[in-house]
């Protein structure tokens, strides 16, 4: 049988303070009472939601079909030999880094 647990709660030490439009006040006032919520508690998880959103989204990658075919070719392709320049870079690694796995 499942067992009911308590939230956790957390201490709320942040604060944020917004002036808003008196039209803007109002719509919230009356969106926060139709979810039966406090209006701080509200603007809250609203906020949180929206900010969760944008940070999936910007770390998020999409590609389309064509970008989608190019990414997996450039994965599968055979390397291209090391210049000059890369050669000189993974000598001086070598002698600069010491691994364990060496």
């Amino acid at each position: 049988m499942p067992t009911l647990t308590k939230p956790i709660r957390t201490a709320k030490s942040g604060r944020l303070v917004a002036r808003v439009s008196g039209a803007d006040k109002a719509i919230i006032v009356k969106a926060a009472a139709l979810a039966g919520q406090s209006v701080g508690s509200f603007v809250v998880s609203q906020a949180r939601k929206a900010a969760l959103e944008t940070v999936e989204s910007h770390d998020r990658v999409v590609l389309n079909a064509e970008q989608s075919r190019r990414f997996v070719e450039a994965l599968l392709a055979k390397p291209a030999a090391p210049t000059a320049r890369m050669r000189e870079a993974m000598k001086l690694s070598r002698a600069k880094v010491t691994s364990d796995l060496d």
